[in-house]
């Protein structure tokens, strides 16, 4: 359960490379020439130190790189550790699962978590069906989703059914894609929470953790409330961070992103995931 001392933390560094080519995407195939990867390294070990002196809060941490960052050793390492701290709920990343697992048996596994896509045409349904198997063996926790588009339907359906029930499988809404009525109801039937991304959340005024309870983090330390609200707050390394931290109403129209509306607070859905926010497991799974 969480307390009034409790920060999510979303890391966001410069890192911008992926090794898959998803057409939904705009970091497709991208390369980082080797400056970049070093400061982005940089970057993250700085982030790292901040996240171990920093114990007067538990913190959650979740990295968000617009890249892959698990095929980055300094990913994998920066999780080990952080996931051992005392003061760190949790730490998890979104990643496409296509580097190995291995890594993580020296994770302590009651922080440490996945946030899964599949991207079907970039990786075997087998293939990332064997990843996921390791990390069962390895009792890591993680989410598996896929983005709703027409074309991903079959392959969706077939990895509920060859995944266990025990986990949690998400569908992200694609962006620009109006869906039918059949069409809601038909990926519905595969997350029961698809009705929270289907239509973008109109948020002008509304009161939201972000920035209260939550914050976005980028490599050079500038704090901002959220990944979708591009004015700073103050800096990490300075600790004006702190002075910062207030309730405020969102300043923009809609929401249209599960790390973004999550934390929205009408929408109530940090009782929906409770300790499970940052990974994407609902707190009841499997529903009954």
């Amino acid at each position: 359960m969480t307390g009034h001392d409790d920060l999510y933390v979303l890391y966001r560094g410069p890192l911008a490379s992926c090794n898959y080519d998803c057409p939904y995407c705009p970091f497709a195939k991208r390369v980082d020439p080797p400056g970049l990867l070093r400061a982005d390294r940089a970057a993250l070990e700085r982030f790292t130190g901040w996240v171990e002196s920093t114990t007067d809060r538990r913190l959650s941490v979740l990295f968000t790189p617009w890249g892959e960052g698990l095929s980055r050793s300094w990913y994998r390492d920066a999780m080990v550790r952080l996931s051992h701290l005392p003061h760190v709920a949790r730490v998890a990343i979104q990643t496409n699962l296509a580097a190995r697992t291995g890594w993580l048996a020296g994770a302590d596994r009651r922080a440490v978590a996945l946030w899964a896509t599949y991207h079907p045409g970039e990786v075997t349904r087998d293939r990332f069906l064997t990843r996921c198997a390791e990390l069962g063996d390895l009792g890591i926790r993680y989410s598996v989703g896929v983005v709703g588009l027409p074309a991903h339907y079959d392959e969706a359906t077939a990895l509920r059914s060859a995944l266990p029930p025990t986990v949690y499988l998400w569908v992200n809404a694609a962006d620009a894609h109006v869906y039918t009525a059949e069409e809601e109801r038909r990926w519905t039937a595969l997350d029961p929470r698809f009705g929270d991304s289907v239509r973008p959340h109109a948020s002008l005024g509304l009161p939201c953790h972000a920035g209260e309870t939550a914050i976005s983090v980028l490599g050079d330390g500038t704090v901002r409330r959220c990944h979708f609200i591009q004015e700073p707050i103050g800096n990490l390394y300075d600790g004006s961070w702190r002075a910062a931290l207030r309730p405020r109403p969102c300043t923009n129209s809609l929401c249209d992103c599960h790390i973004g509306y999550v934390h929205l607070k009408p929408l109530r859905l940090r009782d929906v995931y409770a300790d499970g926010l940052l990974e994407r497991i609902p707190a009841v799974w499997p529903l009954s």
